[in-house]
């Protein structure tokens, strides 16, 4: 069983920064594929970024945050990151960390966070 604790999240004002972090523990935090899930209210749940497993992981955007995010992971802390930068009104979302795997190029959470609340005022 894998446990995530996420942190980082909290009120921005538009064209700021913030950075999430997950802190994992149980498992192997290197052999698994890591991810980043949002949702904001009356909205589905969507995959924000991913990154492959191992010490050269391979990120992975979608395209509402390419060139704004960067998925990272640090394999000694057992910790994954999301920088978020040019933070606009609409990436306001509880943000969720996640642990799964790769099945070709689709990412597929197995376990998750309780998220962290994001606000990006404008």
């Amino acid at each position: 069983q894998v446990q995530l604790v996420e942190s980082g999240g909290g009120l921005v004002q538009a064209g700021g920064s913030l950075r999430l972090s997950c802190a994992a523990s149980g498992g192997f935090f290197s052999l698994n594929a890591m991810g980043w899930y949002r949702q904001a209210p009356e909205k589905q749940r969507e995959l924000v970024a991913s990154i492959s497993r191992g010490s050269g992981g391979i990120a992975n955007y979608a395209g509402s945050v390419k060139g704004r995010f960067t998925i990272s992971r640090d394999n000694a802390k057992n910790t994954v990151y999301l920088q978020m930068n040019s933070l606009k009104p609409e990436d306001t979302a509880v943000y969720y960390c996640n642990s799964g795997y790769y099945s070709g190029t689709t990412y597929s959470p197995r376990y998750w966070g309780q998220g962290t609340q994001v606000t990006v005022s404008s």
